[in-house]
């Protein structure tokens, strides 16, 4: 596929993304622990400045975010790609704010919290966003660093 179209500026990159993290359901998470990788697909849901996952606390991810904290949150293809890069606060079902725990729901169509099994629940805080389509956006990806947008 030929690229035509001009390359998107810095603040135009940003609105996609903050467009995205309200629109998109499924996002994918990356996290590891002693050396061993895990990706998988998650809802989520953005809230506060911050994406709000939920998994069971059992399992690699939920495991892996209690643990280390740090993640890395993809979406897209290799034509519109959104990357984050945030580190992850951990709180049980009890402890998770209403306001998230009731927005996640209503987005997601479940509550995490009505369920028999354990779910914990993630706070992440995005500390670097990236986004680009195509070769020609790989200038100017940065839109955050250190938890700080830069455009």
């Amino acid at each position: 596929m030929k690229i035509t179209a001009a390359p998107r500026g810095p603040e135009r990159r940003k609105r996609d993304v903050l467009a995205r993290l309200e629109r998109e359901r499924d996002i994918w998470v990356a996290t590891a622990e002693g050396g061993l990788p895990c990706l998988v697909a998650l809802w989520f849901v953005w809230h506060g400045e911050c994406l709000w996952l939920s998994t069971r606390l059992t399992n690699p991810t939920g495991r892996n975010l209690s643990g280390g904290g740090r993640t890395r949150l993809a979406f897209g293809d290799t034509w519109d790609v959104v990357l984050v890069d945030g580190e992850a606060e951990t709180f049980t079902s009890r402890e998770v704010p209403d306001a998230a725990a009731g927005a996640f729901a209503a987005k997601t169509g479940w509550d995490p919290r009505e369920d028999d099994a354990a779910y914990g629940w993630f706070r992440v805080r995005p500390r670097a966003v990236q986004a680009w389509r195509g070769t020609h956006e790989l200038k100017g990806r940065h839109l955050m660093r250190d938890g700080a947008w830069i455009v």
